[in-house]
């Protein structure tokens, strides 16, 4: 799957998830321990909005800290649904592919961000549908894409401590489930775990 398309869903995937968070749900807890459901999806939202200056090639010093602390306002679901789609945007505009993005990590080409943030949109729109009792399928196609990618990051990853260990699942498991599990998440999470 090209990995623009594969993004794409996986942004549509997450606004899904948050589209549907009830108003009751959003200090209930996710799979990232230290996060309940508003603190996840900030995260998301902030991503999404980091990567526009990005992906124009601006650098972090360039966007200073306009982007700290909360994000999504007084209405969570319009402030995601906007966020994604102006990084859609920022992420398909022609040439885009092509750049070199000023990351915390140093100079990385703009199709590894993609990637990164193709498994952060699945890894966390996963996280908010199991938190708030969604549907927790992903596109497989996606899920694919950003399998391919992680194999060969993994233990980068693991290397620095940002990704959880020991998590196992069948070697049957699903490519999802294989997937969750190598960024540290138990598949077979609920909220009252």
């Amino acid at each position: 799957m090209d990995l623009l398309e594969a993004y794409r869903r996986s942004l549509a995937e997450f606004v899904d998830r948050v589209d549907q968070i009830e108003p009751g749900q959003w200090s209930d807890p996710t799979p990232c321990s230290d996060w309940d459901v508003r603190t996840l999806v900030n995260h998301v939202v902030t991503e999404d909005r980091w990567s526009v200056p990005l992906l124009a090639g601006r650098t972090i010093d360039e966007v200073g800290d306009r982007l700290d602390g909360d994000q999504l306002g007084a209405d969570p679901i319009a402030t995601a649904r906007e966020a994604a789609a102006q990084a859609e945007i920022a992420a398909t505009h022609p040439g885009t592919i092509d750049r070199t993005v000023h990351l915390s990590s140093g100079e990385t080409p703009a199709t590894e961000y993609l990637q990164q943030l193709l498994a952060e949109h699945l890894i966390h729109g996963w996280d908010v549908a199991v938190a708030i009792g969604a549907q927790p399928r992903l596109d497989p196609d996606a899920v694919h894409a950003a399998t391919q990618w992680f194999a060969g990051q993994i233990d980068a990853y693991r290397r620095n401590q940002l990704v959880r260990t020991g998590v196992r699942v069948p070697d049957d498991a699903d490519e999802q489930d294989h997937l969750l599990a190598s960024f540290g998440r138990d598949p077979d999470w609920a909220p009252d775990d």
